[in-house]
């Protein structure tokens, strides 16, 4: 029995480094919280309570100001300091009905589940489970930028910068046309969520035609925009049509690799449920 034992412990290590390296699950901190101890045990906590995964199997990585700068700072003008990164983020591709995502709305106080899908969408990203916190309140904005290369590190292939930079336009004019009408942020995402789908649908890159559609939906959902504010979101969703050709490589790992993660977990799931059966009868016998 001592042997079967020590065969058991010897399995369940040998199984630790494979699930880590095919179960495409990864972890980002922001730089502020990843060096503040009593903040990284909180978010690391808020994770595992949102995956029945170990998150010491994750990958990590961290995130630093100047990455979030250097796709963001044009697009919103904002220049984030080091101690201003404090999101964090999980993803999971082994999730694969369509994506999920999860914001820890007692810290994230802007930008919602629905904006973070709109925004991943861009990217040709459909599928994955998502986790978003922080120690600290924020807005979540530069969140994104640690969602993608959670994305990056668990398919193994960049996403184009284009695509980065279109991404996280959308994010900021969700935002930015929230804040400006007064509606709220899950409403102006399903205006962005309806026009981007009639945009892709018809494959449509030109702002003024992209244009006409946004002021349509907008109409229909009652919500009144100023003709900038159309032109706004018409040149986000134009953007990120425009970045769609450079994405076909990403897209096509991101399938792969999500297959591969499901069918990981299936198995490993099985054989750690046959050793469990195991332990559960030896557990028996000895209480015999």
């Amino acid at each position: 029995m001592k042997k079967l034992l020590i065969g058991i412990i010897i399995v369940l290590m040998a199984l630790s480094p494979i699930y880590a390296a095919t179960s495409g699950f990864v972890i980002t901190f922001g730089e502020a919280t990843n060096s503040n101890q009593a903040w990284k045990d909180s978010v690391q906590g808020y994770f595992q309570s949102h995956t029945d995964k170990n998150i010491n199997n994750a990958t990590i990585r961290i995130i630093t100001a100047s990455e979030v700068n250097l796709v963001s700072q044009n697009i919103s003008g904002v220049t984030y300091l080091p101690n201003q990164i404090v999101s964090c983020a999980m993803v999971d591709l082994s999730y694969t009905p369509g994506i999920k995502i999860v914001v820890d709305t007692s810290k994230i106080t802007l930008v919602t589940p629905k904006m973070y899908e709109n925004a991943l969408r861009s990217t040709g990203i459909s599928n994955g489970y998502v986790v978003v916190t922080s120690p600290v309140p924020a807005t979540g904005e530069s969140a994104l930028t640690g969602v993608l290369q959670s994305y990056e590190i668990a398919v193994g292939t960049n996403i184009p910068s284009d695509a980065k930079k279109a991404a996280t336009e959308v994010i900021y004019t969700q935002t930015q046309i929230s804040n400006q009408t007064g509606q709220s942020p899950d409403k102006i995402a399903n205006l962005f969520e309806q026009a981007q789908n009639q945009v892709q649908s018809k494959n449509l890159q030109d702002p003024t035609q992209i244009k006409i559609i946004v002021i349509n939906v907008a109409n229909s959902m009652n919500i009144n925009l100023t003709d900038q504010q159309a032109q706004q979101i018409a040149n986000a969703l134009s953007d990120s049509q425009k970045a769609q050709g450079d994405l076909s490589n990403f897209k096509t790992q991101l399938q792969n690799i999500s297959q591969q993660s499901s069918q990981s977990t299936g198995i490993i799931n099985q054989i750690l449920n046959y050793l469990q059966s195991i332990i559960d009868y030896l557990r028996s016998l000895i209480g015999q």
